[in-house]
């Protein structure tokens, strides 16, 4: 780590590259880059390395595996067992930073990024009223940057507990309490799993669409394997072959209030949505432990009121409903950068010496494609400079 003052290059130095954002994705660039002549600091807003993972619920751990997890030019220690945890993930983070010697500017957070006036290079405004220029800049502030909060009819005159999953640790403090957890992804699942091993009372979990669970591991095979085999198969065919291997391996959870999806899997991933991975979740719906019920439509006083006219006074609502990007303001205003619709960039290269890096959730493992991505990065930006 070196302190929040970037030493600028002298006159007769080419500039480093700048990357934005201290997490997985920003230090795989920045030690790809380094792998191939170009010297890279990073910028990190927060005082450490890490910073999302170092928020994320006490529970979490990597749904895809050790090995295939690693990013470039360090192996994940063996003894973080083969789905590792969210603190070694953390420790695995300082240690890439550590062993590759990288340039990490902590307690700097770029605000925006222009063209230089020349159009050559690009500018970095910054915080302190620091301004930097380089002939490239990755963005890597990650994939899960600003917590998505619908805004439901009533949501500010709601009288009991609502709170962003972004916010939650751990179960304690929801013991003996009526939670309804809102949205059936990964973090949705496994949180509405948490908080019925950790004693809350009673646990209901909204579900808007019905997702596809798949087993995290099936015989030692990890589900991971089979997501990066398919990546590049038709879309039709692994729809056609995800379903009868569907129905095998994942009891019909129907009578429980959680049908079977009615389009393919890979259908559904093209359009964004990843399949849940079962970390306890279909046991628990088995059991009643956890109980899924229809949407939310919205709020009226204590009550939380469903789409199918479904009225509950819930303790607390724990919001699993996403993350935005939240590049609008960085990097927004750059012609042809973000797609409008989603906030996200076009594609990992849309201007000369302009990179993102980690902004996709692919079924083969987003560390697994961040490390990928980085080298790609890493020889794109030493031909550009």
């Amino acid at each position: 780590m070196t302190d929040a003052h970037p030493t600028p290059a002298r006159s007769h130095e080419r500039p480093p590259v700048y990357v934005i954002g201290g997490g997985p994705g920003g230090l795989a660039a920045a030690a790809s880059l380094k792998a191939h002549g170009v010297r890279a600091v990073v910028l990190e807003k927060s005082d450490r390395v890490g910073a999302s993972w170092r928020a994320h619920y006490d529970r979490l751990h990597l749904h895809t595996t050790r090995r295939l997890s690693a990013l470039p030019g360090l192996p994940i220690p063996r003894r973080f067992g083969r789905w590792v945890s969210r603190d070694d993930v953390v420790r695995y983070l300082e240690k890439y930073a550590e062993f590759h010697d990288l340039e990490v500017v902590t307690g700097v957070e770029v605000t925006r990024v222009e063209r230089t006036a020349d159009g050559t290079g690009w500018h970095l405004r910054a915080t302190g009223g620091r301004e930097l220029t380089s002939n490239a800049v990755v963005v890597a502030t990650g994939y899960n940057h600003t917590p998505r909060l619908p805004d439901w009819p009533g949501r500010a005159e709601f009288t009991g507990r609502l709170l962003h999953a972004s916010e939650y640790r751990n179960p304690v403090p929801y013991a003996g309490q009526d939670v309804l957890v809102v949205g059936v992804g990964n973090t949705g699942a496994e949180i509405a799993v948490d908080l019925t091993e950790g004693g809350a009372a009673r646990v209901r979990l909204a579900v808007r669409t019905a997702p596809h669970i798949v087993r995290r591991s099936t015989l030692g095979w990890p589900a991971q394997l089979t997501g990066i085999l398919c990546r590049r198969l038709p879309v039709s065919l692994v729809d056609r072959l995800a379903e009868p291997l569907g129905k095998l391996s994942v009891p019909d959870l129907s009578a429980h209030g959680l049908p079977r999806p009615d389009t393919g899997l890979y259908s559904r991933v093209r359009d964004g949505s990843i399949p849940v991975q079962d970390v306890g979740l279909i046991d628990a719906v088995q059991r009643g432990k956890v109980e899924p019920v229809g949407a939310v439509a919205s709020f009226d006083g204590d009550t939380v009121v469903l789409a199918d006219g479904t009225r509950l006074t819930p303790d607390t609502v724990i919001a699993a409903t996403g993350y935005r990007q939240g590049l609008e303001n960085l990097v927004g205003h750059l012609d042809g950068a973000l797609d409008p619709a989603t906030g996200r960039p076009r594609t990992p290269h849309p201007l000369p010496g302009l990179y993102f890096q980690g902004y996709t959730n692919p079924i083969s493992g987003m560390f697994r494609e961040m490390a990928r991505d980085a080298d790609r990065i890493g020889r794109a930006v030493a031909k550009h400079v």
